[in-house]
């Protein structure tokens, strides 16, 4: 794998779309981060973002320092990998110093989990449970706001 990024602490030196995001990841205050569950985890194109934002990380350790961060994830199942799913952005949160948040107790434990009974948007409408608990979530960030 390339290690570039460490040896120079100078970015990410693929010049591709990640290059959009990072300003947007430096910037943002907060990051409420969700995910599709596949194969009983979070998506392949989340994993992306997180391994390639190593980058700004070596270039500033602290790029992440005291952001605000919450998870969120759908599946098709009700139990078809979403704690899972949260948990791998949590532990993004976590080795990046980011201040992670759920919505607290019965319900939305570890943060926002759906069940689109795979029907899509209509399953997730009907969904009042976890609905509850992305509402909940978003309750617990706002409490950060300044």
């Amino acid at each position: 794998h390339c290690d570039y990024c460490i040896r120079e602490k100078k970015g990410c030196i693929n010049d591709d779309d990640i290059q959009e995001l990072y300003p947007l990841l430096e910037n943002a205050k907060f990051f409420l981060i969700g995910t599709p569950v596949f194969q009983g985890t979070l998506s392949g194109q989340l994993k992306t973002v997180f391994d390639r934002s190593r980058a700004l990380v070596a270039k500033n350790p602290e790029v992440f320092k005291n952001k605000i961060g919450a998870a969120l994830a759908v599946g098709g199942d009700r139990s078809g990998g979403q704690e899972i799913a949260i948990r791998s952005i949590l532990d993004f949160y976590q080795q990046n110093h980011i201040i992670s948040v759920s919505g607290g107790a019965f319900g939305a434990n570890l943060g926002g989990s759906l069940w689109s009974n795979d029907l899509g948007m209509k399953g997730i409408q009907k969904d009042e449970e976890g609905l509850r608990s992305i509402r909940k979530v978003i309750k617990r960030m706002n409490e950060f706001k300044e």
